[in-house]
């Protein structure tokens, strides 16, 4: 596989001449059914959106060793969730897809989404799933934290019998009055957990301003996230809907090769601007 570069055309037909399992990561967000046209007039929705999405998805399983993550969202009118993220989950699920359980993109809600009577919209689906089995390659603590309790504090759990345990080093008393030792040790990292936070990035605050010359961007922090999580150093990221390139131009900074896909030539071109302007950067330092 040539890596590194930027390729014009619908991801469908450039990856059906690419072999099975050539990349390590998949990260991209595709067209939210017809809420924007992307001046090519895209006017796909309901369960259309969700049969055009399947197959794409479905090869972009089959070129991928690794992780698949599609960041999606359907759209509400008339009082009415389409649904589509969760309908391209159950189809995918039917087709024997291994779904992994989806990460939540928390973001901030749009002011007045919600409508009348409804909530701000503050999370949208990220689609994970692989061809099955265990990741080649994770590091799930590359984004994680030091842990919130030290040995002694709040975590506990509950016993199948729903006994509450403490988790710290004690003996705890089983329901037949026999006793056991449990131990708690604090680890150095936390697993982040399933919920990328990247609510304080928002509107003009995703990371780069020649994202905003996409129609749709998403933040450079969530593209970190899964980059430095899921696919192994030197290994390639696939973006196949690229747009402002934001999921390649974080892998070119922490040195993961890349393929950029997009149907159109100007968001081909944007991508080729982001990734000059990061490798200008990373030359500075």
């Amino acid at each position: 596989m040539t890596t590194n570069k930027i390729i014009c055309g619908d991801c469908l037909e450039v990856m059906k001449d690419w072999p099975d399992n050539c990349v390590d990561l998949v990260f991209c967000s595709p067209p939210y059914e017809d809420a924007r046209l992307y001046d090519i007039d895209f006017k796909i929705k309901g369960q259309d959106w969700v049969d055009w999405a399947l197959c794409r998805f479905m090869e972009c399983v089959r070129v991928c060793r690794g992780l698949v993550c599609w960041v999606v969202e359907g759209k509400t009118r008339q009082f009415r969730w389409s649904a589509t993220p969760i309908l391209l989950m159950a189809d995918l699920h039917r087709s024997g897809i291994s779904l992994r359980k989806p990460p939540l993109y928390k973001r901030n809600g749009i002011p007045g989404s919600g409508g009348p009577d409804w909530l701000a919209n503050k999370y949208e689906f990220i689609i994970c799933a692989t061809s099955g089995g265990k990741l080649p390659w994770s590091n799930n603590l590359a984004m994680g934290h030091p842990p919130k309790w030290k040995p002694g504090g709040e975590i506990s759990n509950r016993t199948k019998g729903g006994i509450r345990v403490n988790r710290t080093a004690s003996r705890n008393r089983r329901p037949d009055g026999t006793r056991e030792v449990r131990s708690y040790f604090a680890p150095k990292i936390s697993n982040p957990g399933n919920i990328v936070d990247c609510g304080t990035c928002g509107g003009g605050n995703i990371g780069n301003k020649l994202a905003h010359e996409s129609e749709a961007p998403f933040p450079e922090y969530l593209a970190e996230f899964f980059i430095k999580s899921f696919c192994p150093p030197k290994g390639i990221a696939l973006d196949c809907f690229s747009g402002s390139g934001t999921t390649v131009a974080k892998a070119e900074e922490f040195g993961r090769k890349w393929i950029a896909i997009d149907v159109r030539q100007s968001q081909c071109d944007l991508t080729k601007n982001r990734i000059k302007q990061t490798t200008q950067q990373r030359n500075l330092f």
